[in-house]
């Protein structure tokens, strides 16, 4: 049976947005993730979308969704990628499972553009490498 993941961050721009992506490709069919925000952003991230195609995701039609979309939505587990989220994200009344895996926000990134989206991979690959590590253990 597939699982759905809703992974929630504040601005749904950046870490959510490549989470989702990750988690469905590396999920092979037995999850669909899909990703909002608190209080979404808007646009996703250019360098989000970027590294995404390094791994040949296209993020480029990605949108920011907020998460009172999915609240009447039955969501087997809910994953914070931010602390803001996870302090002000509404209840969802039909979740299954909720886990926090606070990770940096590379839009806080400085430095030359390098330096950035060298934050940008770094944050990538510790998500791909926490989602992973999480469908090896989980059993589906």
């Amino acid at each position: 049976m597939t699982q759905r993941v809703l992974i929630l961050c504040t601005g749904n721009s950046c870490r959510s947005q490549m989470a989702e992506f990750l988690w469905n490709h590396l999920g092979e069919g037995d999850w669909i993730a899909e990703s909002a925000g608190s209080n979404p952003a808007g646009y996703v991230h250019p360098l989000a979308i970027s590294v995404m195609k390094e791994l040949d995701q296209d993020l480029s039609k990605a949108t920011s969704k907020h998460v009172d979309q999915f609240r009447d939505e039955p969501i087997d587990l809910v994953v914070t990628v931010c602390d803001g989220a996870k302090d002000s994200c509404p209840a969802l009344p039909r979740v299954g499972e909720s886990l926090h895996w606070p990770f940096f926000d590379p839009a806080d990134a400085v430095g030359s553009d390098q330096e950035k989206i060298q934050v940008f991979r770094d944050v990538r690959d510790e998500i791909r490498t926490r989602i992973k590590d999480f469908l090896a253990n989980s059993g589906v």
